[in-house]
């Protein structure tokens, strides 16, 4: 039996928040000027490179996302550097989100689970709440609440506006 407190001793876990953390030390030294924000900014930068090998995410250095992303297989996870994910966004195993033309990057609500393999491409929004099946290809806009699966994605549940 765990206890409460080991589960985030997990090494890939721990590699998963030193990367992630990498990332936002950088974002947060790239606006600031002078040596130090330069020296710190490269060491962040460096930080992430390492840890991008070691986990096997590519998750561009300047992506936005909100707190508590969870990549709890985060091998083959593509995250374009212009992308935004919102809060409690859960991603699996080799997801992508991309750009299929210039500067068209998907943006993505808060506590939106994508399933393994999906692919999230162009500019589309999905909304709050959206659950994305494994493998599917997302190629347009998805409700909050909604769920999509398949190649195209479609909508197979949208919640009831009462």
């Amino acid at each position: 039996m765990k206890a409460a407190g080991k589960e985030s001793s997990n090494p890939q876990r721990i590699l998963v928040r030193a990367l992630l953390n990498s990332i936002r030390s950088y974002q947060v030294y790239k606006t600031r000027s002078g040596i130090i924000a330069r020296v710190l900014r490269r060491l962040a930068r460096v930080r992430y490179e390492v840890l991008s090998i070691m986990t096997g995410a590519d998750i561009g250095i300047d992506a936005k996302f909100g707190s508590n992303l969870r990549l709890p297989h985060p091998v083959g996870v593509v995250i374009h550097h212009e992308a935004i994910l919102g809060d409690d966004c859960m991603l699996m195993q080799q997801v992508t989100i991309g750009m299929v033309e210039d500067h068209c990057v998907p943006r993505i609500g808060s506590r939106v689970y994508v399933g393994a393999g999906a692919k999230i491409l162009g500019q589309v929004i999905i909304g709050d709440d959206v659950r994305i099946g494994a493998n599917a290809v997302v190629l347009s806009d998805v409700p909050a609440g909604a769920t999509a699966v398949g190649i195209p994605a479609r909508i197979i549940q949208v919640p009831n506006s009462a």
